[in-house]
């Protein structure tokens, strides 16, 4: 039986608060909503010192998104943060030029956070 991807809620949540918040302030309320429930599918896996970006979904590397597609960008206080979008669905977040993601370290261990 395969597992599925962890939510990136539960690996990044900080990440995910700030995502939330700036697609709100674009008036990108659907995937406002949207961006707390994508999965963590895999790292860019580039080598780059300065990308962090993520895979939210399954799809060929190298490969464009095709028709529904449209980018994202975001206004963070730093770096950049840009949504490959294809029909509605968050397929991939670009983290450029930011400081180290900070990892929910109680997931990370196979720990569920105590209430």
């Amino acid at each position: 039986m395969d597992q599925e991807p962890p939510l990136v809620r539960e690996v990044f949540p900080d990440l995910v608060d700030e995502l939330a918040a700036l697609l709100e302030a674009e008036g990108e309320r659907d995937l406002a909503v949207c961006v707390r429930d994508v999965r963590l599918v895999g790292e860019c896996g580039c080598g780059d010192d300065f990308c962090q970006s993520i895979r939210t979904a399954d799809h060929p590397r190298g490969q464009p998104f095709g028709p529904g597609h449209r980018c994202v960008p975001l206004l963070p206080s730093s770096g950049e943060l840009i949504l490959d979008v294809v029909d509605g669905r968050i397929m991939y977040v670009e983290i450029l030029g930011r400081p180290p993601l900070r990892r929910n370290q109680q997931r990370e261990q196979g720990r569920q956070p105590e209430v």
